[in-house]
């Protein structure tokens, strides 16, 4: 019997905000007690994009953002492509989603039901909650966060979180525990937690000492930053903030994570509760991670390339009977790997050439490695300006009345948004730009990628055009695909055209029935021609 795979992916999740991380202001005991017993949990698990749509297109399908032009919020999968939604619904899962899945073009009608059974929208039994228009006046008057500081996403204790997160967990504890058929389940629940707006219920706020939140990385200590940090930091305009703030802020963050651990527990009650939780795949990740402080920022940017947005959560427990070596992994992997393992658990081979890496050795022994690099790529080339999510919401540009400002208008500075593609072995991490704008850290002697090696010493540099081979290599290995269907040559006309004069008219039909059907080759269809004369 294949395994149920579930698949449960909050957003924007940094990978240290768990206690088994190190983090201990954190409060994730559930997650913790999950990865020492029952899963592997990756140390260095890195996403493909730092924001939401281009990474998931990459996780979800085994391809780079590059591959396929997902690059951007605007551009998602459309009907000719395919994910592991829909691969694994046609290999017989019943596919449940609920409606956060950042993947599918929305505008193509029924594209996002040829990718699942059935999607989660909101319970059409409750009537809905009406909003009086001077209230929603005043919700989109100004951004979220302080007056003060309009900019900082933070709103801090909520009497609920203003997302559907809930709501999503108990609909998808509804179909685990009353399954429509006799079908294995792939079970995809995304959440809003714990993306901005930094807010949170007071039962998690109290969960979390700030005393014991780690430091953190302060622009002042750092050297060679890119242009997006500090086009960022002018834009905020966060100079007055205080550190308590931010300790609140960070407080707050670990809090909807919190909350997260809870969710996550309640999933996995209810998998035990169908009986079904030992034959399930359970995969934990999230998208990409968030500055939360770090920098001075909050929030995220999509071409810089610190850990804490790129270093995200996985977690992998495998069905009962398979290979375990419970514990965390220090092993490389890319959340491209998560789609190539989860296909391989299915026992699903794929539809299309990808370049995702199965996981399973490590998952089975801790020590074992499958990469020895991991990228990452974000940002635009200065002739894209025009693409709305770049162009800031038109020609006239974004208000200030949005969160997003500051992010929208560095977006229009093309050199602060230049592209720009990570690589790192786990020692060193090295960011190349076009213009020369590039980093080079030290990740065991600089965790907070502080200080930017580049042309600093002599043995730096060698470390660099090292990294550069490497990045050429990865590039030419992984700039496209070849789709495995092909196509003809020929029109039907010409492909009839070179058997006309050997055809009787009478069987003329039957060989235009064949040429439309099988797309035969010049040759195959002489053949053909001559098993008619026969």
């Amino acid at each position: 019997m294949k395994p149920n795979i579930i698949i449960i992916n909050p957003d924007e999740m940094r990978w240290d905000t768990m206690g088994h991380m190190g983090n201990q202001a954190a409060s994730t005991p559930f997650l913790d007690s999950f990865a020492s017993r029952e899963a592997v949990s990756f140390r260095n698990a890195y996403c493909q994009n730092p924001v939401c749509v281009p990474s998931r297109c990459s996780f979800l399908t085994g391809l780079y953002p590059h591959v396929r032009g997902h690059r951007t919020m605007q551009h998602l999968l459309r009907d000719q492509e395919t994910s592991i939604f829909k691969e694994l619904k046609e290999a017989g899962y019943y596919v449940w989603m609920n409606s956060r899945n950042d993947l599918v073009a929305g505008q193509i009608t029924g594209l996002a039901e040829s990718h699942g059974d059935e999607i989660f929208y909101y319970d059409r039994t409750k009537k809905a909650q009406l909003i009086k228009p001077a209230m929603l006046g005043a919700m989109q008057s100004k951004p979220k966060g302080d007056n003060k500081f309009p900019y900082s996403h933070f709103e801090g204790i909520m009497e609920d979180t203003a997302n559907s997160d809930m709501a999503d967990t108990y609909a998808a504890i509804d179909r685990i525990l009353n399954p429509v058929d006799e079908r294995p389940i792939c079970l995809f629940l995304g959440w809003v937690n714990p993306h901005p707006p930094y807010g949170v219920q007071e039962e998690y706020r109290n969960r979390i000492d700030p005393n014991k939140l780690p430091d953190r990385v302060k622009l002042c200590e750092t050297n060679g930053k890119s242009r997006m940090i500090h086009k960022l930091n002018e834009l905020c305009g966060m100079e007055e903030y205080t550190e308590e703030q931010w300790k609140e802020l960070r407080t707050v963050y670990l809090a909807q994570c919190a909350k997260v651990d809870d969710m996550f527990k309640m999933v996995c009650d209810a998998l035990k509760q169908a009986g079904i939780y030992d034959n399930s795949a359970i995969f934990f990740l999230s998208d990409h991670g968030d500055f939360c402080g770090d920098y001075d920022l909050p929030e995220k940017a999509q071409n810089t390339f610190e850990d804490c947005l790129t270093k995200v959560p996985l977690l992998i427990k495998p069905p009962k009977g398979e290979g375990l070596d419970a514990g965390v992994t220090d092993s490389l992997a890319e959340l491209v790997d998560f789609y190539a393992t989860a296909m391989d658990y299915a026992g699903v081979e794929p539809n299309h050439d990808q370049f995702g890496r199965s996981l399973r050795p490590v998952v089975e022994n801790r020590c074992a490695s499958v990469r020895s690099h991991v990228f990452c790529e974000g940002g635009r080339m200065e002739y894209e300006w025009q693409c709305d999510e770049y162009h800031a919401d038109g020609v006239g540009g974004t208000t200030k009345a949005n969160a997003y400002w500051p992010k929208k208008t560095a977006q229009l500075d093309a050199l602060a948004h230049e592209k720009g593609t990570m690589v790192s072995d786990g020692f060193y991490k090295y960011v190349h730009r076009p213009s020369g704008n590039c980093e080079l850290y030290n990740l065991k002697a600089d965790a907070g990628e502080r200080k930017n090696l580049l042309d600093a010493k002599k043995e730096d540099s060698d470390v660099t055009l090292n990294m550069q081979r490497v990045l050429l290599d990865w590039y030419q290995q992984t700039c496209d695909i070849v789709p495995r269907d092909y196509d003809s040559r020929f029109t039907e006309e010409r492909i009839f055209a070179s058997v006309r004069n050997i055809c009787p008219p009478e069987k003329e039909e039957v060989m235009r029935e064949y040429i439309r059907k099988e797309v035969p080759t010049i040759m195959q269809v002489i053949q053909y021609a001559v098993k008619l004369l026969i």
